[in-house]
Order: structure tokens, then sequence, then C-alpha cells
């Protein structure tokens, strides 16, 4: 199966951190991942001065699914970063998020994982970096390309 992965930092080194979280991800699951060009941007859903920087991810990998996100969270809590929300729920500034966008045409709605991610269609910054590792991917429920998706939004 093709995870398509996103992986957004907005505190310390940035590059770094990309960086360090996809080498950890290669490592755990003993691949090579395809990594698109950094996505630079202002934080969605609350106000912080720090920007962030945004990667997509594409991993081949025959584990599943609730395998694949607790492997992602373990490598945020490795990094430092174990929650990207405030006690009161809203968002925060983070060392690293790491969130599965899509699993090939899969649709998953669990306590746990949902897939594609709900917000896919609104943020620039997860489709940006996923149309250029996979611009044949569609959405399974829509049907549109990250592209057509990105598009949409401007």
């Amino acid at each position: 199966m093709n995870y398509y992965i996103n992986i957004g930092t907005n505190i310390g080194n940035r590059k770094a951190n990309i960086d360090r979280a996809a080498r950890l991800i290669e490592q755990r699951f003993g691949g090579k991942v395809v990594i698109s060009s950094p996505f630079d941007s202002a934080p969605w859903g609350f106000e912080s001065e720090n920007r962030f920087l945004n990667v997509g991810l594409k991993l081949a990998t025959t584990e599943a699914p609730e395998d694949v996100l607790h492997a992602l969270h373990s490598i945020e809590i490795e990094m430092g970063s174990p929650c990207h929300r405030n006690a009161d729920g809203s968002y925060a500034d983070r060392i690293i998020d790491i969130d599965i966008i899509a699993i090939d045409d899969l649709v998953i709605s669990s306590e746990s994982l949902v897939v594609p991610h709900l917000h896919i269609a609104e943020r620039d910054f997860v489709l940006a970096p996923m149309a250029e590792i996979a611009p044949h991917w569609r959405h399974p429920l829509t049907g549109l390309t990250a592209a057509e998706m990105l598009e949409n939004l401007h």
C-alpha cells in the first residue's frame, strides 16, 4: 500500500526537524520514501508568529494502517512533540506533526484514523506536496486529484 503522509513543523530548525522525521520513518519501515519539495506557510487554524514548513512523503509498506499510525505517533513522541493541541483543544506550535493524509484509494473512518484526511481539500500545505509526490492519486470520494483540489482553493 502507498501511504501519503504530511510532515509539518514550526518550532526550531524546521528543515532539520523534517529531515529527522523522514529519516526515522525510513528507518522504521525499512524502505525508501519519496519526499516532496518543502512548502512554507502560515499556521492553519490558529495564530502564531512561527511559520510552518511542510513536506509530503510517500511510503510503500504492507503494514496495517493502525500500525503505521502508531509508529508515526511514536516518532512524534521521540522527537519531543507528543501533542499538537493546547489543553482547550486548540492547535499549538509544534516541533513535528506527522499525519496520514491518504492510503491509496482506501476510505477509513475509525475512532483513531480517518483517511482521506478530513481537511485535505482545505489545506494548500497538504495539497501542493501531495500533487508533487502523487500527481495521479484521486480522492476516493470526490474523484479529484490533489492538483484539482488545490486549484479549487484559489
